[in-house]
């Protein structure tokens, strides 16, 4: 009995770990996008998590459907989404709920050229990248 307590009580370090990492991984993204936005804008006041939620919740006209990063992702980034055109399933944003999702630097710089491309028609800005993963952040 105490092996298997011992071997529970490991594989909840390691995932607690795992989860705790990738959050680490996650802020210290959104400090880089800070440093970029201000070197760009000297104005720039910092992140905001508010403005990251308003840009993750802001419904643009494509191709003349109403669409939002919510609408694959759904209003809370902790549930799992749903592709709106392929009705493919997609992990949870929030690294509190999925901690693979800030694993790969270079992943997450591919999915906002894409994401971003595909609904504000542009690729995002640094203040908008950071303000959203600040925002990620914040959802438990």
């Amino acid at each position: 009995m105490k092996k298997l307590s011992f071997i529970l009580a490991t594989l909840l370090s390691i995932t607690a770990f795992s989860a705790h990492a990738d959050v680490d991984t996650a802020k210290k993204l959104a400090d880089k996008y800070a440093v970029i936005a201000k070197n760009i804008n000297p104005a720039s006041t910092g992140l905001s998590d508010e403005d990251g939620k308003n840009f993750f919740n802001r419904e643009l006209t494509i191709k003349g459907k109403q669409v939002a990063c919510a609408s694959c992702h759904t209003a809370n980034p902790a549930d799992n989404g749903k592709h709106i055109v392929t009705g493919k399933p997609i992990r949870p944003l929030a690294p509190s709920a999925n901690d693979k999702r800030f694993t790969s630097v270079d992943t997450v710089e591919k999915n906002f050229t894409k994401h971003c491309n595909d609904i504000i028609g542009r690729d995002c800005t640094a203040q908008e990248k950071g303000n959203f993963i600040a925002y990620l952040l914040t959802v438990k």
